[in-house]
């Protein structure tokens, strides 16, 4: 009985052991990708800044003449990209963006873009329709890449079939900390921008042709700035919760192999008590 429980007990920890292999290689797998991601997404934060200074600038200036890209209108249909990851294992990364989606979505015609292979599998078992899916770009994704994206959602902007767009992604704080945001992409809104410039004397900017063309040839530039840069913060992320997640996993494994182990120990010592028990009871019968 004893040493069929002391078997069992072996063939856990063994399994055990073999999970903990895994996940050890995978946090160190996790590890580089984050740090090489981390300076992707550092190095691409003082170009997103620039961008949105720059656009809050034209808007400023382009104020008394709305813009088709700022000005309101009676929202009908809502577009919402959201970007998530390729693979699971990552905590609660992907479930936390897709709950903020679905807070944002709730009550709006809302239809959706996807980044990312979990978001692609998600949304197709959900009742939002799906306008575009794009899996496993993040890793190896240019800025280039963005462009047949946010081509698209301006197209759907510009016919109507979208009065409204967000953006859904995770931000990098810190390699543990994450978290899950919604930007508003259009109608474009710069008056936290407006409130945040500095005052003082400004250098006067003469555009051509006009403030209101230069705005609409910049809009496109800055929308490709602002998803490549939510999609590195996101990849970033991704990495930084798949660390973490891997490195609970492999202490959780460590401190399970040391609770089976001290269970093999008073089992073996058990069976030995058993034993000798056995032994010295057979002595006693024999010598009377």
């Amino acid at each position: 009985m004893a040493s069929g429980n002391m078997k069992d007990i072996k063939r856990r920890i063994k399994s055990v052991q073999s999970t903990m292999q895994i996940t050890k290689a995978m946090e160190l797998v996790a590890s580089s990708k984050m740090r090489r991601a981390k300076e992707r997404a550092l190095a691409a934060r003082p170009y997103f800044n620039t961008m949105y200074r720059t656009v809050a600038r034209l808007a400023a200036a382009t104020r008394s003449s709305e813009s088709v890209y700022t000005r309101r209108r009676e929202v009908r249909n809502s577009l919402f990209i959201v970007i998530a990851g390729d693979r699971g294992l990552a905590g609660g990364y992907n479930a936390n963006v897709f709950k903020l989606a679905a807070a944002e979505m709730e009550g709006k015609n809302a239809q959706v873009i996807t980044i990312g292979k979990k978001a692609q599998e998600h949304y197709a078992k959900r009742p939002w329709p799906v306008a575009a899916d794009y899996p496993a770009i993040a890793e190896g994704m240019k800025i280039g890449d963005t462009h047949p994206i946010v081509d698209g959602l301006l197209r759907l902007f510009r016919e109507g079939k979208a009065d409204e767009i967000f953006l859904c992604y995770t931000e990098f704080v810190s390699p543990l900390q994450q978290e899950a945001k919604c930007l508003q992409l259009l109608p474009a809104r710069f008056e936290d921008a407006a409130q945040e410039a500095p005052a003082g004397p400004r250098v006067l900017t003469e555009y051509d042709p006009s403030p209101e063309a230069v705005f609409d040839a910049v809009i496109p530039e800055y929308l490709y700035g602002v998803l490549y840069g939510a999609v590195v913060e996101s990849y970033c992320s991704e990495q930084s919760a798949r660390r973490m997640a891997m490195e609970a996993a492999s202490d959780n494994a460590s401190e399970m192999i040391e609770n089976l182990n001290l269970s093999y120990n008073r089992a073996r010592q058990a069976a030995i008590t058993q034993e000798i028990t056995e032994i010295v009871a057979g002595s006693g019968e024999v010598g009377a």
